[in-house]
Parts: structure tokens; C-alpha cells; sequence
């Protein structure tokens, strides 16, 4: 998969491109059906293209995702709390392993704040990108003032040569609709079962493995420190995890996210003790899945009691783990 950081200027290998148009904040099962339908579009491209050539393996649309950076509400809001749900990175992951073939990370400034819903089909869609096709969830809105809908970007797609597909409401019982605010609202109530649900797969915090004080070696229980950055910050305690480390391997533990009010406030960080693992993993970028609540942060009258615990999470955590 090709990142392209832009729109103006590009190469034909780079144009023509049936995308879905999106955040993409998490990638959650509504997202993947907007990517689904403007897969769709891809595939029908192709066939055509095939049929008009007689070629088995004739080159349709490529399959494109157009997401931004920053977020806008990162833009708008810069002093807001930290909200996001992936790193550009995890997201790139993530639409690699769909098999879309270009990301377009669009720069979201003061210029693309500043467009109108027309300009932004016109001058970034229509010209900059070429789409030849454009999916969006029925709830979008886009350009200057959230000016801009569904039924708005069919007209201009009808007027500046893309079509359109609306991929309608998709939800469950306890959400009609599945979207990002509903995945963070699930990691705030301490829920990482109910965020996996609704993105397809376990909420994932990746950084880099930070050094700290030692005191967990120390104390018998050795954890990787990651800094949450820009991540919305999951309610406070442990839960079991499974580890990505940077060669690929998964590893199970526990982990706490929190202050270390026992030991001393800090900002809210993710320290995780990765089970029968003893290797030096400074400096190296892992990925740690949220797979179960075990509890919410305490603080306790020492080590000794701190020790205890932490123990009698890691049990519940392989429990969590082995079900």
C-alpha cells in the first residue's frame, strides 16, 4: 500500500482512484463497510476495464482511503484532551490488511479548513485526486462549516464526473449506530470488550518502550513503559493485554493504565509485565491489545500490599486470557 501525503500534483499512478472518504479514527465495522462499498467500485472498474480490453487481468481503479492530518477536531480543538484511537501508523496497518491499495493522508489546514464543500469536491476530489468513484457513510459532512452531505457530494459527483455510493446506518443492540465516539465511551466506562465489538478487533495503544524507574523489576514484576501521547486515555486500572513486540511476536500480560499513585503521580501511562519474557526491549515499538477489564487504579498502603496485587491481577489476567 502507497501513503500519499497530498493532492495537488500527482502522479497518474495515483489518480483515478475509487475511494472512501472518512476520519477513519479506529477503523471500526462502520468504517469497513464505506471501504467495503468503495471496494466494490473498484472491483466493478476492473471488470469493466476487462471486459473492454478482453484482458483476464486488466487494471481497474485502485482502491483508495482518503483520511487527514491532523484530525480536524485536532485542529479546531488544539488544546483539547487526547482522543485518538490509532496512530497514523496502526491505521495504515489496519487498510493495508483490507487490501486498499493507496492511503491519502490530506493535510488538514488552515486551506482545507477554508473550502467550501464544492471547492473541496471540485478542486480536491474531482481534480487533485481524479476520483472515479467516492463512498461515504450516511452521516458525513465535509467542507467549510460541515456545509456538505451525502446527498450534496452525489450532485457534485454528477457534475464533476465521479459517482457516489452512501453506505447506510450500521449498528447493534446496544449502539444504532457503530462510530469512533462510541468506541471511546466504551474505553472510558473501563469496557475494552465492547470497544473490540464495535471496531472488529481489540483497542491497541502503540509507542515506544520507555525506561523508568525499574522499581516493577525490582519488585519482581518487570513492565515496558509507553507514553499514551495523543490517545484518548482508557479509565484508569489494569487489564489483561496481548503485546505486539517489534519482531512480530505476541506476548500475553497485564497491564496498568495509570498514575502510580502509590509510588508516585505521573501522567497516565501504560506499564505492561509481558508473562515468561525477560528481554531488553528499550528504545523498540511495541503494540499492547486491551483484551479484558480486571480492575480500576488503586492506591495501596505500600509495596508489600502493591506486589500483592499486582499478582493476583496477573492471575486474573491469564484467566481473561485462556477463556
Amino acid at each position: 500500500m502507497r501513503i500519499v501525503q497530498g493532492w495537488e500534483r500527482l502522479a497518474s499512478a495515483d489518480r483515478g482512484a475509487a475511494v472512501a472518504l472518512g476520519n477513519f479514527d479506529g477503523v471500526h465495522i462502520g468504517h469497513r463497510q464505506v471501504i467495503s462499498a468503495a471496494a466494490a467500485a473498484a472491483a466493478a472498474a476492473a471488470a469493466a476495464a476487462a471486459a473492454a480490453a478482453a484482458v483476464a487481468h486488466a487494471r481497474g481503479a485502485p482502491l483508495g482511503v482518503i483520511s487527514f492530518e491532523p484530525h480536524p477536531r485536532r485542529f479546531f480543538q488544539p488544546d483539547a484532551e487526547p482522543f485518538r484511537l490509532m496512530t497514523p501508523g496502526q491505521l495504515a496497518q489496519a487498510l493495508g490488511e483490507m487490501g486498499v491499495d493507496i492511503l491519502y493522508l490530506l493535510p488538514f489546514d488552515e486551506r482545507m479548513a477554508g473550502m467550501s464543500d464544492e471547492d473541496f469536491a471540485r478542486d480536491v476530489l474531482a481534480t487533485g485526486l481524479g476520483v472515479s468513484h467516492v463512498a461515504v457513510g450516511f452521516d458525513i459532512t465535509f467542507g467549510k462549516g460541515r456545509s456538505g452531505d451525502p446527498e450534496a457530494l452525489a450532485k457534485y459527483g454528477l457534475a464533476f464526473g465521479f459517482t457516489v455510493s452512501i453506505v447506510d446506518q450500521i449498528g447493534d443492540g446496544e449502539a444504532g449506530k457503530y462510530s469512533s465516539s462510541a468506541v471511546r465511551e466504551a474505553l472510558a466506562e473501563g469496557r475494552p470488550e465492547r470497544a473490540a465489538a464495535i471496531l472488529g478487533r481489540p483497542f491497541a495503544i502503540e509507542g515506544l518502550v520507555q525506561r523508568g524507574a525499574q522499581l516493577g523489576r525490582q519488585l519482581g514484576f518487570p513492565t515496558a513503559n509507553v507514553l499514551l501521547g495523543d490517545y484518548l486515555v482508557p479509565r484508569l486500572g489494569v487489564y489483561a493485554t496481548r503485546t505486539r513486540l517489534a519482531d512480530g511476536r505476541l506476548v500475553d500480560g497485564v497491564a496498568s493504565i495509570g498514575r502510580n499513585p502509590t509510588t508516585g503521580e505521573v501522567a497516565p501511562r501504560l506499564e505492561v509485565w509481558l508473562f515468561d519474557f525477560d528481554e531488553d526491549i528499550y528504545g523498540q515499538i511495541i503494540e499492547t491489545k486491551l483484551i479484558g477489564w480486571i480492575r480500576p487504579e488503586e492506591k495501596f498502603d505500600g509495596l508489600e500490599a502493591l506486589t500483592a496485587q499486582v499478582m493476583a491481577d496477573a492471575r486474573a489476567a491469564k484467566a481473561i486470557l485462556k477463556a
